[in-house]
């Protein structure tokens, strides 16, 4: 019933804001690698805003990557929903998903360059305020943005939701110029103790300023309803979790912007 209940409200903010919320296609490029992501905005709002780069699953930009994209977008922000695989590449299964986050995961220059290129394209966008720009990421975008801000990247803070925090090259957070937050379901088996706890050391050994969450009983990919309700399978929604990190994200912009 909780669940049915936060969807109905969901929708409804959607709906509402519809009239000024726009979002649209836009195409550039990593090199000769053409993407293709989304910006989302309120169309009634006028003059510079910060902008928040959102980074997909490993499934690609769907559905909850525009709602997400839509929710920021009210809030003020100019959303821009980065693609890292390329126009065209949208996975339809796990095996598809799981062969293209494999692609970067296993060359972190890559991947930089993806998230470097998604940062350059949203600095050009019409409004964008340079002074205040963040990025978040879900789980394989969790992951991304992280990286994003071990590449040097001058921005004011990331956000990673449920995300992997283990990287090739720890030594690289020595680049990290920005804020980290880092919002964990406290039961992911796939984010395994022992990584959580080089992660921290990976920060406090950089003098990152960073903090990190973890949420009871919450799964992996526990902030998407279609990920199920079953903790079992270990990748589950959970709606306190998806609510208290959602919340915890706008402190944080609170903080990094202001």
């Amino acid at each position: 019933m909780k669940f049915i209940l936060y969807i109905t409200i969901l929708f409804l903010m959607i709906l509402k804001s519809n009239a000024e919320i726009k979002i649209e296609s836009i195409e550039y490029y990593d090199g000769k690698d053409l993407l293709e992501g989304l910006v989302c905005y309120d169309d009634a709002k006028t003059g510079p805003r910060p902008v928040v780069i959102v980074v997909h699953e490993w499934n690609g930009i769907n559905e909850h990557t525009r709602i997400r994209c839509r929710q920021l977008a009210s809030m003020g922000n100019i959303a821009f929903a980065a693609d890292i695989y390329g126009k065209g590449i949208r996975p339809k299964n796990t095996e598809e998903s799981a062969k293209q986050a494999g692609i970067y995961k296993n060359n972190i220059p890559l991947f930089r360059s993806r998230m470097n290129a998604a940062l350059n394209q949203a600095k050009k966008l019409k409004n964008a305020d340079l002074s205040k720009i963040a990025a978040i990421g879900y789980c394989f975008g969790g992951t991304a943005v992280l990286e994003l801000a071990r590449s040097g990247a001058n921005i004011n803070g990331v956000v990673s939701f449920h995300g992997s925090l283990s990287t090739p090259n720890p030594n690289d957070a020595k680049n990290i110029k920005c804020k980290v937050l880092v919002l964990h379901g406290a039961d992911d088996p796939f984010v395994k103790d022992d990584e959580v706890l080089a992660f921290e050391k990976e920060m406090r050994d950089a003098g990152v300023d960073w903090y990190l969450a973890k949420f009871g009983g919450a799964v992996h990919s526990f902030t998407n309803p279609a990920a199920g309700f079953d903790n079992s399978k270990g990748a589950a929604y959970n709606e306190k979790a998806d609510s208290r990190s959602w919340e915890m994200m706008k402190q944080f912009f609170n903080e990094i912007f202001k």
